[in-house]
């Protein structure tokens, strides 16, 4: 039985590692891969990093390297280091075959007393480094999965009451960053399909899930910003107010927004309302803005309020984005 192994940061997984791990699958009849820490500043936390393998890869076997060593070079010292690290993790697991694009193939598999298989070692087939790929990751688009490239964009999603500017400021500074922005997809549904002004409960689950369907495909598009006009969370505030009550589903959906937005930003009510047919008065746009604040703060969602003129706004955003960083690490 041939079995393989090979390891890395992953920090991000790009296309150079995915040969090689493509490569062994190919040839091996089980592979294991080992994921190290990496020290990088602003890297992916490793739970991101395994969860791009497991869901690219599900018939590997992860092995999450927390106590792993992080130095780096080829003294003999380091070299000591990695290979008494590996033989501890694999030493009981009959591995026939070390896979890597890098010199420390030939230390590693010695002391494994494995096959050293080599695949792409001079950058030919693909021509990548994390490195570059963590200096411009949109430069890098094409040695990235669109799962890896997703998790790299910062979504940036607006909320509040209706007439409070979340559109005018989202498709702005879209324009100012030369990325794209995320329609509110419950408006061209409610042009479409509204009823007597009034959606039915499953329509406004609909509502969601469009709107996850379009800003997954917008995320693909951006670069490094996406802008996003509200989320499932207010389609759930409108069911309550309409219905009484949201769809089990709704509400998951609704649950799912605290962990999927990196900013959430406030517009704030200080500004002229605008009446169109789908909105229901000023009173009400107080009142909703108000079940907006509440539910973020039940759900212990961070938030920055928006106030202003638009290019107060924009000014207040790009303050935030300036020292923003999705991965940074506090030290």
């Amino acid at each position: 039985m041939k079995i393989g192994m090979t390891l890395g940061k992953y920090s991000p997984l790009h296309k150079g590692h995915q040969l090689v791990i493509e490569t062994a699958l190919r040839e091996m009849d089980q592979l294991y891969v080992m994921i190290y820490p990496s020290p990088e500043p602003y890297s992916v936390p490793m739970p991101v990093r395994a969860r791009w393998i497991r869901e690219l890869y599900p018939q590997v076997n992860l092995i999450e390297a927390w106590d792993g060593p992080t130095e780096v070079g080829y003294s003999p010292e380091i070299t000591q280091m990695h290979d008494a690290y590996i033989l501890s993790r694999f030493r009981d697991k009959g591995i026939t075959h070390f896979y890597s694009s890098e010199p420390y193939g030939d230390h590693v598999s010695r002391a494994l007393n494995a096959v050293n298989r080599t695949v792409d070692i001079d950058r030919n087939t693909v021509p990548v480094s994390g490195s570059l790929v963590r200096s411009d990751p949109y430069a890098s688009r094409q040695f990235l999965s669109d799962l890896v490239y997703r998790d790299h964009i910062v979504n940036a999603v607006f909320v509040g009451a209706p007439s409070t500017g979340k559109t005018t400021i989202a498709e702005s500074l879209a324009a100012d960053y030369e990325t794209v922005w995320m329609p509110e997809y419950g408006r061209e549904y409610w042009d479409q399909h509204q009823v007597n002004h009034r959606l039915t409960p499953d329509q406004l689950v609909e509502i969601a899930r469009g709107h996850l369907v379009r800003e997954d495909r917008m995320l693909l598009q951006a670069r490094k910003y996406l802008f996003t006009d509200t989320n499932a969370l207010t389609t759930r505030i409108f069911a309550h107010y309409y219905h009484g009550s949201a769809t089990e589903e709704l509400e998951r959906l609704a649950d799912a927004c605290v962990s999927r937005y990196d900013l959430y930003f406030l517009c704030d009510t200080d500004i002229p309302y605008e009446d169109s047919p789908d909105r229901s008065g000023e009173a009400n746009r107080a009142d909703m803005q108000q079940q907006v604040i509440d539910d973020l703060h039940r759900r212990k969602i961070p938030y920055i309020i928006l106030h202003g003129s638009l290019a107060d706004r924009k000014a207040q955003v790009r303050q935030v984005l300036s020292s923003f960083k999705k991965f940074a690490v506090l030290r």
